[in-house]
Protein backbone atom coordinates (compact mmCIF):
# COMPACT_ATOMS: atom_id res chain seq x y z
CA UNK A 1 0.00 0.00 0.00
CA UNK A 2 1.39 3.50 -0.91
CA UNK A 3 2.38 5.58 1.98
CA UNK A 4 0.85 8.63 2.05
CA UNK A 5 2.13 12.47 2.46
CA UNK A 6 2.93 13.61 5.70
CA UNK A 7 0.69 16.30 6.78
CA UNK A 8 3.42 18.67 7.46
CA UNK A 9 4.97 18.07 3.80
CA UNK A 10 1.56 18.31 2.22
CA UNK A 11 1.10 21.22 3.45
CA UNK A 12 4.71 22.79 2.03
CA UNK A 13 3.81 21.20 -1.40
CA UNK A 14 0.74 22.90 -1.38
CA UNK A 15 2.10 26.17 -0.84
CA UNK A 16 4.62 25.41 -3.36
CA UNK A 17 2.55 24.01 -5.76
CA UNK A 18 -0.17 26.58 -5.99
CA UNK A 19 1.26 28.59 -8.69
CA UNK A 20 1.40 25.34 -11.08
CA UNK A 21 3.73 22.35 -10.53
CA UNK A 22 7.14 22.93 -8.87
CA UNK A 23 10.18 21.80 -10.59
CA UNK A 24 13.69 22.19 -11.10
CA UNK A 25 14.82 21.65 -14.89
CA UNK A 26 14.32 24.87 -17.06
CA UNK A 27 14.86 26.29 -20.68
CA UNK A 28 18.40 26.97 -19.62
CA UNK A 29 20.47 26.16 -16.54
CA UNK A 30 20.27 29.99 -15.54
CA UNK A 31 16.75 30.24 -15.83
CA UNK A 32 16.97 27.09 -13.04
CA UNK A 33 19.45 28.67 -11.29
CA UNK A 34 16.57 31.37 -10.42
CA UNK A 35 14.08 29.24 -10.21
CA UNK A 36 15.77 27.84 -7.26
CA UNK A 37 16.96 31.31 -5.93
CA UNK A 38 13.31 32.45 -6.22
CA UNK A 39 11.84 29.27 -4.14
CA UNK A 40 14.46 29.91 -1.54
CA UNK A 41 13.39 33.16 -1.04
CA UNK A 42 10.14 32.26 -0.31
CA UNK A 43 10.75 30.21 2.53
CA UNK A 44 12.90 32.89 4.61
CA UNK A 45 14.40 30.73 7.36
CA UNK A 46 16.56 32.13 9.95
CA UNK A 47 19.79 30.42 9.88
CA UNK A 48 20.90 28.94 12.77
CA UNK A 49 23.57 30.38 15.31
CA UNK A 50 27.03 28.73 15.18
CA UNK A 51 30.18 29.83 17.09
CA UNK A 52 31.99 30.64 14.15
CA UNK A 53 31.65 30.86 10.38
CA UNK A 54 34.51 31.86 7.71
CA UNK A 55 34.72 31.44 4.40
CA UNK A 56 38.04 31.13 2.22
CA UNK A 57 39.05 30.07 -0.95
CA UNK A 58 41.25 26.97 -1.07
CA UNK A 59 43.83 25.17 -4.48
CA UNK A 60 41.72 23.18 -6.63
CA UNK A 61 42.98 21.33 -9.53
CA UNK A 62 41.79 24.50 -12.33
CA UNK A 63 41.67 27.65 -9.49
CA UNK A 64 40.30 28.52 -6.84
CA UNK A 65 37.16 26.93 -4.71
CA UNK A 66 35.40 28.40 -2.51
CA UNK A 67 34.31 26.82 0.70
CA UNK A 68 32.83 27.92 3.72
CA UNK A 69 33.62 26.78 7.30
CA UNK A 70 31.57 26.36 10.07
CA UNK A 71 32.54 25.90 13.61
CA UNK A 72 30.15 24.79 16.39
CA UNK A 73 31.02 25.42 19.79
CA UNK A 74 33.28 23.63 22.42
CA UNK A 75 36.14 22.37 22.40
CA UNK A 76 38.75 21.58 19.36
CA UNK A 77 40.18 19.89 17.46
CA UNK A 78 36.66 18.75 16.16
CA UNK A 79 36.15 16.06 13.38
CA UNK A 80 35.29 18.04 9.98
CA UNK A 81 32.49 17.19 7.84
CA UNK A 82 33.50 18.00 4.27
CA UNK A 83 29.57 18.55 2.62
CA UNK A 84 28.93 18.91 -0.90
CA UNK A 85 25.65 20.82 -1.95
CA UNK A 86 22.87 18.94 -3.81
CA UNK A 87 21.43 20.58 -7.07
CA UNK A 88 21.98 18.02 -9.79
CA UNK A 89 25.35 19.39 -10.46
CA UNK A 90 23.86 22.50 -12.24
CA UNK A 91 22.04 24.11 -9.49
CA UNK A 92 23.06 25.03 -5.91
CA UNK A 93 25.84 26.74 -3.53
CA UNK A 94 27.45 26.75 -0.55
CA UNK A 95 24.97 29.55 0.07
CA UNK A 96 21.63 27.57 -0.65
CA UNK A 97 23.26 25.07 1.24
CA UNK A 98 24.25 27.45 4.69
CA UNK A 99 20.95 26.63 7.14
CA UNK A 100 21.71 23.01 6.25
CA UNK A 101 25.63 22.97 6.72
CA UNK A 102 24.91 25.38 10.40
CA UNK A 103 22.61 22.92 11.45
CA UNK A 104 24.77 20.07 10.99
CA UNK A 105 27.78 21.27 12.64
CA UNK A 106 25.55 22.32 15.57
CA UNK A 107 23.75 18.62 15.93
CA UNK A 108 27.23 16.50 15.51
CA UNK A 109 29.50 19.42 17.69
CA UNK A 110 31.75 19.05 14.82
CA UNK A 111 33.18 21.90 12.03
CA UNK A 112 31.40 21.71 8.17
CA UNK A 113 33.66 22.49 5.16
CA UNK A 114 31.25 23.39 2.79
CA UNK A 115 32.27 23.39 -1.02
CA UNK A 116 31.54 25.36 -3.82
CA UNK A 117 32.64 23.31 -6.64
CA UNK A 118 32.53 24.01 -10.51
CA UNK A 119 28.90 23.25 -11.91
CA UNK A 120 27.56 21.88 -14.87
CA UNK A 121 27.18 22.37 -17.87
CA UNK A 122 30.10 25.20 -18.11
CA UNK A 123 32.09 22.52 -16.22
CA UNK A 124 31.07 19.59 -17.09
CA UNK A 125 32.20 15.34 -15.44
CA UNK A 126 34.65 14.97 -14.22
CA UNK A 127 35.13 19.10 -12.87
CA UNK A 128 32.83 18.66 -9.52
CA UNK A 129 34.54 15.18 -8.22
CA UNK A 130 38.06 16.69 -9.02
CA UNK A 131 37.09 19.85 -7.10
CA UNK A 132 35.61 18.03 -4.60
CA UNK A 133 38.49 15.61 -3.86
CA UNK A 134 40.83 18.29 -3.74
CA UNK A 135 38.69 19.98 -1.27
CA UNK A 136 38.78 16.98 0.86
CA UNK A 137 42.48 16.13 0.35
CA UNK A 138 43.14 20.03 1.94
CA UNK A 139 41.14 19.51 4.71
CA UNK A 140 42.85 16.61 6.00
CA UNK A 141 45.99 18.61 5.23
CA UNK A 142 44.99 21.95 6.90
CA UNK A 143 42.51 21.08 9.26
CA UNK A 144 44.77 22.10 12.01
CA UNK A 145 44.68 25.29 10.83
CA UNK A 146 40.82 25.89 11.24
CA UNK A 147 40.73 23.50 14.73
CA UNK A 148 40.18 20.23 13.11
CA UNK A 149 41.34 16.96 13.67
CA UNK A 150 43.00 15.58 10.08
CA UNK A 151 42.10 12.13 11.11
CA UNK A 152 38.46 12.59 11.97
CA UNK A 153 37.12 13.54 8.26
CA UNK A 154 33.80 12.47 6.74
CA UNK A 155 32.58 13.09 3.50
CA UNK A 156 28.89 13.91 3.25
CA UNK A 157 25.95 15.93 0.75
CA UNK A 158 22.04 15.53 -0.29
CA UNK A 159 21.19 14.53 -3.58
CA UNK A 160 23.94 15.30 -6.50
CA UNK A 161 26.25 16.10 -3.24
CA UNK A 162 25.59 12.43 -1.89
CA UNK A 163 26.65 11.33 -5.10
CA UNK A 164 30.01 13.31 -4.78
CA UNK A 165 30.60 12.64 -1.33
CA UNK A 166 30.66 8.66 -2.01
CA UNK A 167 32.09 8.98 -5.57
CA UNK A 168 35.03 11.49 -3.11
CA UNK A 169 35.26 7.96 -1.14
CA UNK A 170 35.62 5.96 -3.83
CA UNK A 171 38.54 8.74 -4.95
CA UNK A 172 39.93 8.33 -1.51
CA UNK A 173 40.55 4.91 -1.06
CA UNK A 174 41.73 4.54 -4.80
CA UNK A 175 44.20 7.14 -5.02
CA UNK A 176 45.67 6.48 -1.23
CA UNK A 177 44.24 8.52 1.30
CA UNK A 178 43.24 10.73 2.76
CA UNK A 179 41.71 8.22 5.34
CA UNK A 180 38.07 8.67 5.62
CA UNK A 181 36.11 7.73 9.04
CA UNK A 182 32.50 8.22 7.29
CA UNK A 183 30.18 9.03 4.61
CA UNK A 184 26.55 10.72 5.02
CA UNK A 185 24.26 10.13 2.27
CA UNK A 186 21.31 12.05 2.06
CA UNK A 187 18.84 10.77 -1.09
CA UNK A 188 21.85 10.68 -3.12
CA UNK A 189 21.83 10.58 -6.83
CA UNK A 190 23.45 6.82 -7.97
CA UNK A 191 22.95 5.99 -11.21
CA UNK A 192 21.96 7.35 -14.46
CA UNK A 193 19.73 4.77 -15.78
CA UNK A 194 16.70 6.64 -14.21
CA UNK A 195 14.91 2.89 -14.73
CA UNK A 196 14.24 2.36 -11.12
CA UNK A 197 10.02 1.31 -9.62
CA UNK A 198 10.73 4.75 -7.81
CA UNK A 199 11.58 6.88 -11.13
CA UNK A 200 8.73 5.77 -12.66
CA UNK A 201 6.46 5.74 -9.54
CA UNK A 202 7.40 9.90 -9.30
CA UNK A 203 8.11 11.00 -12.90
CA UNK A 204 5.24 13.64 -12.56
CA UNK A 205 6.02 17.10 -10.83
CA UNK A 206 4.72 18.31 -8.01
CA UNK A 207 6.78 15.81 -5.66
CA UNK A 208 10.19 18.55 -5.54
CA UNK A 209 11.97 16.78 -7.70
CA UNK A 210 10.70 14.17 -10.51
CA UNK A 211 12.16 11.58 -13.24
CA UNK A 212 12.11 14.29 -16.07
CA UNK A 213 14.18 16.39 -13.60
CA UNK A 214 16.99 14.09 -13.08
CA UNK A 215 16.98 13.44 -16.81
CA UNK A 216 17.61 16.90 -17.18
CA UNK A 217 20.54 17.46 -14.20
CA UNK A 218 22.31 14.20 -15.77
CA UNK A 219 22.03 15.45 -19.80
CA UNK A 220 23.84 18.74 -18.62
CA UNK A 221 26.40 16.97 -16.19
CA UNK A 222 27.54 14.28 -18.60
CA UNK A 223 29.84 14.32 -21.49
CA UNK A 224 28.43 11.60 -23.20
CA UNK A 225 26.24 8.53 -22.49
CA UNK A 226 29.90 6.56 -22.44
CA UNK A 227 30.30 8.46 -18.95
CA UNK A 228 27.17 7.00 -17.26
CA UNK A 229 29.19 3.89 -17.25
CA UNK A 230 32.06 5.61 -15.05
CA UNK A 231 31.93 4.91 -11.35
CA UNK A 232 32.95 8.52 -10.83
CA UNK A 233 29.79 9.89 -12.10
CA UNK A 234 27.65 6.59 -11.32
CA UNK A 235 29.14 4.70 -8.02
CA UNK A 236 26.96 1.93 -8.67
CA UNK A 237 29.38 1.13 -11.19
CA UNK A 238 32.09 0.33 -9.04
CA UNK A 239 33.89 -2.88 -9.60
CA UNK A 240 34.49 -3.03 -5.77
CA UNK A 241 32.62 -1.22 -2.97
CA UNK A 242 34.81 -2.91 -0.20
CA UNK A 243 37.17 -0.38 1.74
CA UNK A 244 34.16 2.28 1.77
CA UNK A 245 34.29 4.14 5.00
CA UNK A 246 30.67 3.18 7.66
CA UNK A 247 27.88 5.64 5.88
CA UNK A 248 24.72 6.79 6.66
CA UNK A 249 22.16 6.51 3.77
CA UNK A 250 18.72 8.49 4.49
CA UNK A 251 16.33 8.23 1.77
CA UNK A 252 12.73 9.33 1.05
CA UNK A 253 9.35 7.75 0.61
CA UNK A 254 7.91 10.44 -2.32
CA UNK A 255 11.52 10.35 -4.19
CA UNK A 256 12.90 9.32 -7.60
CA UNK A 257 15.46 8.41 -5.92
CA UNK A 258 14.73 6.36 -3.37
CA UNK A 259 15.23 3.10 -4.83
CA UNK A 260 18.65 3.77 -6.33
CA UNK A 261 20.20 5.18 -2.45
CA UNK A 262 18.36 1.93 -1.56
CA UNK A 263 19.87 -0.30 -4.03
CA UNK A 264 23.70 1.44 -3.40
CA UNK A 265 23.34 1.06 0.86
CA UNK A 266 22.77 -2.88 -0.54
CA UNK A 267 25.44 -2.72 -2.85
CA UNK A 268 28.13 -1.34 0.14
CA UNK A 269 26.67 -3.62 2.97
CA UNK A 270 27.25 -7.07 0.56
CA UNK A 271 30.83 -5.41 0.02
CA UNK A 272 31.64 -5.37 3.93
CA UNK A 273 30.49 -1.95 4.66
CA UNK A 274 28.78 -0.87 7.58
CA UNK A 275 25.82 0.56 6.63
CA UNK A 276 23.19 2.17 8.15
CA UNK A 277 19.66 2.75 5.57
CA UNK A 278 16.84 4.68 6.62
CA UNK A 279 13.98 5.69 4.86
CA UNK A 280 12.01 8.49 5.68
CA UNK A 281 7.94 8.05 5.21
CA UNK A 282 5.97 10.56 3.88
CA UNK A 283 8.60 13.00 3.04
CA UNK A 284 10.01 13.68 -0.32
CA UNK A 285 13.24 14.75 -2.06
CA UNK A 286 15.12 17.40 -0.18
CA UNK A 287 13.28 16.92 3.35
CA UNK A 288 16.25 17.67 5.74
CA UNK A 289 16.91 21.33 4.18
CA UNK A 290 13.02 21.78 5.09
CA UNK A 291 13.36 20.94 9.00
CA UNK A 292 12.59 24.33 9.80
CA UNK A 293 9.16 23.08 8.52
CA UNK A 294 9.30 19.49 8.71
CA UNK A 295 9.70 17.25 11.50
CA UNK A 296 10.73 14.25 10.05
CA UNK A 297 13.61 17.17 8.54
CA UNK A 298 14.45 17.62 11.77
CA UNK A 299 14.81 14.07 13.08
CA UNK A 300 16.51 13.34 9.85
CA UNK A 301 19.18 16.25 10.88
CA UNK A 302 19.21 14.48 14.32
CA UNK A 303 19.97 10.76 13.09
CA UNK A 304 22.96 12.51 10.81
CA UNK A 305 24.64 14.42 14.45
CA UNK A 306 24.41 11.79 15.92
CA UNK A 307 26.12 8.94 13.07
CA UNK A 308 28.76 11.83 13.06
CA UNK A 309 29.30 12.34 16.73
CA UNK A 310 29.92 8.49 16.77
CA UNK A 311 31.77 8.73 14.22
CA UNK A 312 34.06 11.12 15.49
CA UNK A 313 34.11 9.70 18.92
CA UNK A 314 32.16 11.89 20.57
Amino acid sequence: MAVALDPQMKAMLDFANASGPMFLRAETPEQARAKMQALLEARTVEPPAVYRVEDRHIPGPHGPVPVRIYTSEGRVPKGVLVYFHGGGWVLGSITTHDVLCRSLANAAGCIVVSVDYRLAPEHKFPAAPEDCYAATQWVAANAASFGGDPNRVAVGGDSAGGNLATVCALMARDRGGPKLVFQLLFYPAISAANDTPSQKQFSDDGFVLSRADMEWFWTHYLNEAADAANPLACPNKANDLAGLPPVLVETASHDPLRDEGERYAEQMKGAGVRVTLTRYEGVTHGFVSFADALDQGKAGIKQAGDALRGAFGK
